[in-house]
């Protein structure tokens, strides 16, 4: 059973946050909030003219984000858990790595005014995996437009989780490297990924019991 109200699958594109997200809500019964990503017609044009499109993909990006999770949070009843695909906070995390930096400032200001507004999750899981794994499960599943990701852009948004994990101290995190693990297709690799979940709930319902 899960005393986590609300978990939050992060990690870099390829790293199978939404289907481990499937997997989890249905292990643990949860209900399941996912990125409405394929919605944004900015994404495709961004990989083809990163420069001239980075600034309205991130701006709408963060939008959607916003709206979504302000429409669930609000109108839902505390007890069933939420697990989700993406945190609120990867809008500024993208943006420092793909705005200039006066565009930057300026994302950021509308970021500071509303993410106190937003659900913090109560565990954050970071599927870590390396690179050159990353381009196999972005090649399997075949988009068109994540078809010239370069590895230095991959590369960039590893060190941006990696800078964000080491420096935010609001959430707490479990960070799993997942090159070796294929949760999808093995179970006893999932029942490790699902198991850590448990241990870290454990863990902080021991440390209020001393």
């Amino acid at each position: 059973m899960l005393s986590y109200q609300y978990i939050v699958i992060e990690g870099n594109i390829g790293a199978g946050k939404t289907s481990l997200a499937h997997l989890l809500a249905r292990h643990f019964n949860a209900d399941l909030l996912l990125e409405e990503f394929a919605e944004n017609t900015f994404l495709p044009q961004f990989y083809k003219d990163p420069e001239r499109f980075a600034f309205p993909l991130e701006m709408s990006f963060m939008a959607e984000r916003y709206s979504q999770l302000k429409k669930v949070f609000d109108k839902r009843s505390p007890g069933k858990p939420v697990i989700s695909d993406y945190l609120f906070d990867k809008s500024l995390l993208f943006a420092k790595v793909n705005l200039k930096e006066n565009e930057f400032k300026l994302f950021e200001n509308f970021f500071t005014l509303i993410k106190n507004a937003v659900a913090k999750p109560d565990l954050l899981v970071y599927l870590k995996k390396e690179v050159s794994h990353l381009k196999k499960n972005i090649e399997k599943r075949g988009r068109d437009f994540e078809r010239d990701i370069k590895n230095d852009y991959l590369e960039n948004i590893n060190s941006i989780y990696e800078w964000y994990l080491s420096s935010e101290p609001g959430i707490k995190k479990l960070i799993i490297n997942t090159s070796t693990l294929d949760f999808v297709s093995n179970k006893k690799d999932f029942e490790i990924i699902a198991g850590k979940i448990i241990d870290s709930q454990a863990a902080a319902d021991f440390s209020k019991h001393p």
